[in-house]
């Protein structure tokens, strides 16, 4: 099963041809691909900067970019579990302000 996972990893991470401005194209600058887009949109967001929002949507399909964001997130709640040696939920739950499951 985990091979699946990769192999869909594998092929969501090469760079998007989505048909939208600025996905893809050409020109001599580098391709973005998923992760690109949404490591650029939430840390456009955090600074509440929507120029450079609509930037990093415009290089993916929004079902990519939802996918990148959602793997950034998983990813920053096992780091930030990790440095606190707490649970991922514990983590996940203390930073959208929920109480104690």
């Amino acid at each position: 099963m985990a091979r699946v996972w990769d192999r869909i990893r594998e092929k969501i991470a090469r760079p998007a041809v989505s048909g939208r401005p600025g996905a893809g194209g050409g020109g001599g600058k580098r391709t973005r691909n998923l992760f690109d887009a949404a490591a650029a949109y939430v840390s456009a967001r955090t600074e509440d900067d929507q120029d450079r929002m609509d930037e990093a949507a415009s290089w993916v399909s929004p079902e990519a970019l939802s996918f990148g964001v959602s793997e950034l997130a998983c990813r920053a709640v096992l780091v930030l579990a990790r440095e606190r040696d707490e649970s991922p939920r514990k983590v996940a739950r203390d930073l959208l302000g929920l109480p104690a499951a």
